[in-house]
């Protein structure tokens, strides 16, 4: 998310203090009667604090961690965190939330959260797609099981034959997903009764997608990123700095986003959406060194046409790439190197089997909390908006 220096009438901000504390010291709008100021100001810090402090853990781990599925686990573990703190402040400023600007705020704001919706859906049927690529390794492994007293042409066809699904599958996912691949609108080019004689059972696009053919990630980011800029001085004094935290709230909604589609096998995947990064706030600091850290994972050479970014799915390329390279090879009777080869093979094969089964079952749980989070509380402030514009 490249930085726009197009800001509108935003003010440059210094530092968090000066962006809205000192503000609120020059404001003349009173508060709501039942909520103390000094209160309020503290939690709008602490709030901003909390994003900080997760974020800058993200921010920091090894490389070897990072878009990982425990990594991607801690990410959304943050966004929900951050995300209940939110709730609870606007539900402490419900007055200040009904009154202008806030409410169009904070409208934006569970305008961005519907959008949100969609891409949770279209990340549960990435996870989806991860777990039948990882079905075609454990026949691999069921093949190439060293417990056979021998191993034989037939077990190697056989695992030659999964190994074929696997890259059918992967390279269809790419044709459609790529972050650099040629994007087509209507969910990827139009295939001959050729290609469809010849393209494998099992492997039709639409299958599992909840989002429709011509939906886009790429788009549906953009359009969750358009306008989301700092808010203006004026804006701030208006809320008593209330609006700085949606604006926060906002940009984790954003970013978590953003990072879940670069790493999970996503319709129309795209990572140069236009956003400004926050670079004048203190709690923006380790969202400029989680995109650097990103957008460098993106631009290897290795991982350029990945189907995602998430390690796991490099460690499943990889893997898949060495053991085709090995049946391709072999000649019969086996040589003991050959022996010795397909055996390491077949224990990375299980460590990437293992790593994908405890992780993507507690990841989609948490991508499905996260969309219950989102729905709920949007559901929950749009009705108290309605009602306090109709009172009875």
């Amino acid at each position: 998310m490249p930085s726009n220096d197009n800001q509108g009438s935003a003010s440059p901000f210094v530092s968090f203090g000066r962006s809205f504390l000192s503000i609120r010291r020059e404001q003349v709008h009173s508060m709501e009667a039942n909520h103390d100021p000094n209160t309020q100001e503290s939690e709008i810090e602490l709030f901003l604090r909390l994003i900080s402090n997760r974020f800058h853990d993200l921010s920091v781990v090894s490389a070897d961690e990072l878009l990982s599925l425990a990594w991607m686990r801690k990410l959304l573990d943050a966004f929900i965190c951050c995300h209940e703190e939110f709730r609870v402040i606007l539900l402490n400023n419900k007055v200040q939330v009904s009154k202008p600007p806030l409410d169009r705020l904070v409208a934006e704001f569970f305008d961005r959260c519907l959008k949100a919706l969609d891409i949770c859906n279209a990340t549960r049927d990435g996870i989806e797609k991860i777990r039948q690529w990882e079905k075609q390794l454990e026949i691999v492994l069921s093949a190439m099981d060293s417990r056979q007293r021998m191993m034989g042409e037939g077990q190697f066809r056989r695992a030659r034959k999964a190994l074929m699904d696997l890259a059918i599958a992967m390279l269809d996912e790419k044709e459609t997903g790529s972050i650099f691949s040629q994007r087509n609108r209507s969910f990827g080019r139009h295939q001959s009764s050729k290609d469809q004689r010849h393209r494998p059972p099992g492997h039709s696009r639409s299958l599992s997608w909840s989002v429709s053919r011509s939906w886009s990630a790429a788009k549906q980011l953009q359009s969750i990123a358009n306008n989301l800029v700092p808010p203006r001085g004026n804006d701030i004094s208006a809320t008593n700095g209330l609006a700085v935290p949606v604006f926060a709230m906002s940009y984790v909604l954003m970013f978590v986003l953003w990072a879940l589609v670069a790493a999970i096998p996503c319709q129309d995947r795209g990572l140069q959406i236009h956003c400004s990064v926050p670079r004048h706030f203190s709690w923006g600091a380790p969202f400029i060194l989680l995109h650097e850290r990103i957008m460098e994972e993106a631009k290897k050479r290795e991982r350029r046409n990945s189907s995602g970014l998430l390690k796991e799915i490099n460690q499943m390329e990889r893997c898949a790439s060495q053991m085709t390279d090995l049946v391709d090879s072999v000649h019969f009777p086996l040589t003991n190197e050959h022996k010795t080869e397909a055996g390491q093979q077949v224990q990375e094969i299980t460590l990437v089997c293992e790593a994908l089964k405890s992780g993507l079952d507690p990841l989609e749980r948490q991508v499905r909390e996260v969309f219950r989070k989102i729905m709920n509380s949007r559901t929950e402030g749009l009705e108290f908006l309605g009602n306090m514009n109709n009172p009875e």
